[in-house]
């Protein structure tokens, strides 16, 4: 009459064996198994640590939609400290950056030139690298969305107290959620797989989600062809 109780408790043992082992199922377990440790960091070293990651990281991919001064761009950009190239749209207007340096050169078709109605120059930039003069209102406007840093320190703040949010996922990676009052003030997803590297914001107020990506990856940005670029002097054509 015993040898069934004894089975079931010998099977119990077995089983609450296997689940101290996994870490995970069983009715619980460390979410925090086997990441790099941030997880169980207070939200302001989390964000600390990812901001120092991101700095430290030499390239990244940056992709998503910012709202500035009422206007929304649509960014997908590849940067590192020297450089960066990609496209950016408004107003269902897409052009090109490229920065090698200090030197920023924007690409366009003839529409985008020719939305001010400057019909004379949109047909002769149509395509071209137009390099853009450092006393142009353009340059200071358009080069930060080339600058790996300075666009960054911008971007990954988030605002009033922070905090928490648990444990979510970003492209099948691990992350750590943190928040800015409860979200309204932003919020941040944190890798915890490798470095903690941020890989998705949610901007307060509405100002745009950005994602990241391809940390520490590295790519080329070379000079465009002469035959491809046009230097059109201290200030580009309005548009």
């Amino acid at each position: 009459m015993t040898a069934i109780p004894q089975v079931r408790n010998r099977r119990a043992a077995l089983l609450g064996a296997v689940c101290v082992l996994a870490l995970t199922g069983c009715g619980g377990g460390d979410p925090d198994a086997g990441t790099n440790g941030v997880g169980k960091l207070a939200a302001d070293k989390i964000q600390s640590k990812s901001v120092t990651a991101a700095g430290a990281a030499a390239a990244v991919r940056l992709s998503g939609t910012v709202v500035t001064s009422g206007r929304t761009y649509t960014l997908d950009m590849r940067l590192k400290s020297d450089g960066g190239s990609g496209s950016v749209t408004s107003k269902g207007s897409t052009f090109g950056l490229l920065r090698i340096g200090e030197e920023l050169y924007l690409k366009a078709d003839a529409d985008f030139w020719n939305s001010n109605g400057d019909s004379g120059a949109g047909d002769s930039l149509h395509g071209k690298y137009v390099k853009v003069p450092q006393g142009d209102p353009s340059y200071k406007k358009f080069s930060g969305f080339t600058d790996k840093d300075v666009l960054l320190s911008s971007l990954l703040t988030l605002h009033g107290s922070l905090a928490t949010d648990g444990h979510h996922a970003q492209n099948g990676v691990r992350t750590i959620r943190i928040t800015g009052d409860d979200g309204s003030g932003g919020t941040l997803d944190v890798s915890l797989e490798g470095k903690p590297y941020p890989l998705r914001l949610v901007r307060a107020g509405g100002a745009g989600t950005l994602t990241f990506s391809d940390w520490g990856k590295g790519f080329a940005v070379k000079e465009p062809a002469d035959d491809d670029t046009v230097d059109y002097g201290k200030q580009l054509p309005s548009s």
